[in-house]
């Protein structure tokens, strides 16, 4: 099958650091060519991903974030240059809006985003000729008024990720400076179970500095220390070291990679009852989840008796790559077959599935 695949212009595949939609571009991308399929890839000129990429793309320093023209452009010279594909699998928004690709080839579009009111417009014009993937059970169900082809869970390449049998008592918070991410809960439950706590969060923009500054900053201490926004192997150090990871996410995330990189790593969850968390972690197993402070808190505590090879086991069943790719592959042949409802005679793994 030869596969075209469009990311967003604005941030290489693989990110250097905060990424989350390019890195799952580049694992999907990976793991089809491991499969045995012929990958090209549309990316920003800077990108390293390892498979056949659309040439003559700018970086992605060069480009200024959001400017509707080269957006436009990037998604012209990606259509162009994938008129031999057999299906095209688009992550932009512009792309399944804008661009009509000979009606023979059928295209998807996998949902990053959650279904607020300016999505749910976006997405519900993209399904005119579009399958639509959702990225969780619970994303899939907040979509109103727009018809769901597949859920698949996004997977991560468990091997490059180092499991950590033991750790250092700490705990670890990562994502980005932002009240939904529930960092200032974090410290709180930190806190109150006694346990350190290390940050590592994406701060660039003007409100994340200013959350820092006026919020997360006046609270850091010898027992809560921020350490900047971590690359892809600091990151996964951090993970592998700590007693859990502290996700108590303040608002319904559609997915969450940090979570099963954690799992990868051996590391428990300790999360909010919010948008995908409880499809990713088995409470009491590998990790905890609790809506107040106070259970929080007593989860932090009660993570040192949860066996770390239960995390490092259910990363490898259920989010990995090769499940990933098994997944879009059958609903990738669905489609050719004629209809995404077709993959119902399929092979479906866990996560794959069709809505009728």
């Amino acid at each position: 099958m030869r596969i075209g695949i469009l990311a967003p212009p604005w941030i290489p595949v693989p990110p250097p650091s905060y990424g989350g939609t390019e890195a799952v571009v580049h694992t999907l991308a990976v793991g089809l060519a491991e499969a045995g399929h012929d990958v090209v890839l549309a990316a920003s000129g800077d990108s390293t991903c390892p498979v056949p990429r659309v040439p003559g793309l700018p970086d992605s320093s060069e480009l200024s974030m959001d400017s509707a023209r080269q957006e436009i452009l990037h998604v012209i010279r990606a259509y162009e240059a994938m008129e031999d594909v057999d299906i095209v699998h688009d992550h932009t928004l512009l792309g399944p809006l804008s661009y009509r690709r000979t009606p023979a080839v059928p295209r998807a579009t996998t949902l990053h985003g959650p279904f607020d009111d300016d999505l749910t417009r976006i997405y519900r014009a993209m399904h005119r000729d579009t399958a639509l993937v959702a990225i969780s059970h619970h994303q899939a169900s907040t979509a109103r008024g727009v018809k769901i082809d597949a859920v698949i869970h996004h997977g991560i390449d468990v091997g490059n990720v180092r499991y950590s049998p033991s750790h250092n008592g700490g705990a670890c918070f990562l994502g980005r400076m932002h009240p939904n991410k529930g960092l200032l809960q974090a410290v709180m439950v930190a806190r109150q179970a006694g346990i350190p706590l290390r940050i590592g969060a994406k701060m660039r923009e003007p409100f994340e500095l200013d959350y820092f500054k006026d919020v997360i900053e006046p609270l850091l201490g010898p027992d809560v220390e921020y350490l900047g926004e971590l690359d892809t192997a600091q990151k996964y150090r951090l993970l592998g070291e700590s007693v859990a990871l502290l996700n108590p996410i303040q608002w319904p995330e559609p997915f969450g990679m940090v979570m099963i990189e954690a799992l990868a790593a051996g590391t428990p969850v300790v999360a909010t009852h919010r948008g995908s968390a409880p499809e990713i972690i088995s409470d009491g197993e590998t990790g905890f989840l609790s809506d107040s402070l106070q259970g929080l808190a007593e989860a932090l505590q009660g993570c040192q008796w949860l066996r770390r090879s239960d995390c490092r086991r259910a990363a490898e069943q259920h989010f990995s790559s090769q499940r990933m790719v098994r997944e879009y592959v059958s609903f990738y042949s669905a489609l050719l077959a004629g209809s995404p409802r077709a993959a119902q005679a399929a092979p479906a793994g866990r996560n794959l599935t069709m809505f009728q």
